[in-house]
């Protein structure tokens, strides 16, 4: 896969994945127990850890061809 597509799709996910964050910061969804439970657990790592891909990847892409 080409860089270029790779940070699309990643960036892609980013975006799409915080929209249950605004609903739970502004919705209703912090009054429903799985809802909030799904976006604490899963959906709020999901989107850290892909904003921190797209700004660091490419050193840990380095880094792991040093090794």
């Amino acid at each position: 896969m080409k860089a270029a597509t790779e940070r699309k799709l990643i960036r892609w996910l980013h975006l799409l994945a915080s929209i249950p964050i605004l609903g739970f910061i502004y919705g209703p969804v912090a009054e429903k127990p799985e809802a909030a439970a799904a976006v604490r657990w899963v959906i709020l790592p999901l989107v850290a850890l892909s904003g921190l891909w797209l700004w660091k990847g490419h050193l840990v892409r380095k880094w792991w061809r040093l090794q």
